[in-house]
């Protein structure tokens, strides 16, 4: 009898509903692209994790020692409905053999409690699979403590799968992320500020299995700049890194100054909209991307009201989405809170309601038109031409070359006050100083720490800390960040 459960772990992946139902040329491509994302993503951590396709589902048999990263990988990976992870045994090719073996593994979990046995049999065999759970729920039964078996409202369910002589005892079950497949949906590119709504409509876009790129607009300096890198960085990271996709940041500085030299003040908010969506188009039609994404909710403030909506889409072709049009604010917070993006969204600085003033509610479609007409697009055409475009995993290396922040790996001056900036509770012990203050606080607690100090940024791999002391150099006017990486 052979187990996998000693070295490797097997996970069984149900596939996304939606995907089950179509067409069998259209299924075959949306299983054939998700294989190939599970094949980039999971490569990352063992050459001898083994993926393998079926019409219904995927399976993966990976090393123990990084079950872990894994498990994490596939519950973030969109397209998959269920994980269950499974031992697989090969050569139970009796009932006997069968009973014997799931009663040894699963006996302690119905100990005192009411289970039944449900079983999903592929193959040839001399028995169904109802005459499976009868046997095996009838030997675990008389070889157990088990209370009885309960066919309507058990404690307990065994759940297990026979492929011709393989046999599966799922013994975790776990929710999926759901969605199409990435790549399957094409490409589209999302008007990102780093706040709540865009990421929220990032995330959505990219669980539809959209290539999901971001443009933003930078009203605020590099410190903003460095603040949506950072969380364009980590939505990619969990959701969307069996892909490559672009991050594109226009200087809108110079947008802003027209719009306060021709805009009357009540259409300052809706210009600046319309104008973003005039230069995410420019971009679009560059990259061939046919739509373009925003985190706009209706009514959630006076430019989203349903006729400015509608003044904003008159100045594009393009189509465009809005995944969080009838979504309350509360909801798009727990979302933001369930994907880890919450505390990114809390501390990142909105630009775009300092130039309304006085904001129309419910614009003219005749006065919008005059207001437009006063604006000189060359200083939009100029701010698209001097857009800088990379590659999202590439931020990090860039953000090092534009500014580089000294790394430091010795610790031998007593002036040093290493600041751990993880999201977990524990703090870095060092021979010298060390204080906690997590990476969502750090823009109001920085400030009142003594200057005559020399500080350094701690985290896991020293790219949060990068970014962060790049962030405080910028916003603070502060020399004395460094990162501290042992």
């Amino acid at each position: 009898m052979e187990t996998t459960s000693a070295k490797t772990q097997k996970f069984i992946l149900k596939l996304f509903p939606e995907i089950m139902v179509k067409g069998s040329s259209a299924k075959r491509q949306m299983v054939g692209q998700l294989y190939n994302n599970l094949v980039k993503l999971l490569e990352r951590f063992s050459s001898e994790i083994k993926v393998k396709k079926f019409s219904d589902k995927i399976e993966v048999v990976t090393p123990v020692d990084v079950v872990v990263e894994v498990r994490q990988t596939l519950l973030d990976t969109p397209g998959i409905e269920q994980v269950l992870e499974a031992l697989q045994f090969n050569d139970m090719d009796s009932l006997d053999k069968i009973k014997v073996q799931v009663s040894e593994i699963m006996t302690h979990e119905i100990d005192g409690k009411t289970f039944v046995v449900r079983v999903k049999r592929s193959g040839k065999h001399d028995y169904n699979s109802t005459k499976i759970e009868q046997t095996v729920g009838g030997y675990m039964l008389a070889h157990s403590s088990a209370k009885g078996v309960d066919l309507h409202n058990p404690e307990v369910t065994i759940r297990l799968e026979l492929i011709n002589d393989q046999l599966n005892i799922i013994t975790t079950k776990h929710v999926g992320l759901a969605g199409f497949p990435l790549g399957t949906q094409g490409d589209i590119l999302s008007l990102m500020s780093g706040g709540f709504d865009s990421t929220i409509a990032s995330y959505l876009t990219m669980k539809r299995g959209l290539k999901t790129h971001f443009i933003f607009f930078n009203l605020g300096g590099i410190a903003h700049e460095i603040g949506v890198k950072q969380v364009a960085l980590y939505l990619w990271s969990k959701f969307g890194a069996s892909h490559r996709v672009k991050f594109i940041s226009v200087p809108f500085d110079n947008v802003i100054e027209e719009i306060f030299r021709s805009t009357h003040e009540t259409y300052m908010g809706v210009t600046l909209k319309r104008l973003m969506l005039l230069a995410a188009e420019k971009v679009a039609d560059e990259m061939e991307i046919d739509a373009l994404l925003t985190g706009e909710s209706v009514a959630q403030v006076s430019s989203q009201t349903l006729r400015n909506l509608a003044l904003i889409d008159q100045v594009t072709n393009k189509l465009i989405l809005r995944p969080l049009a009838t979504m309350n604010k509360p909801d798009i917070i727990n979302m933001a809170n369930t994907i880890g993006t919450r505390r990114f969204a809390e501390n990142m600085p909105e630009y775009c309601g300092v130039i309304s003033k006085n904001p129309i509610t419910h614009g003219s479609f005749k006065r919008m038109e005059r207001e437009a007409k006063r604006f000189n697009y060359e200083v939009l055409d100029k701010a698209v031409e001097d857009a800088q475009t990379l590659y999202v995993d590439e931020i990090i290396d860039d953000v090092a070359n534009a500014a580089p922040i000294e790394v430091i790996s010795d610790l031998n001056s007593d002036d040093y006050v290493v600041i751990d900036i993880r999201a977990e509770d524990e703090c870095i012990k060092t021979s010298c100083e060390s204080i906690k203050i997590p990476f969502y606080q750090l823009k109001t607690e920085f400030k009142k720490l003594p200057k005559d100090k020399k500080y350094l940024l701690y985290c896991e791999k020293g790219i949060m800390s990068q970014l962060h002391a790049q962030y405080l150099r910028d916003a603070e006017e502060s020399e004395n960040v460094r990162v501290y990486r042992p």
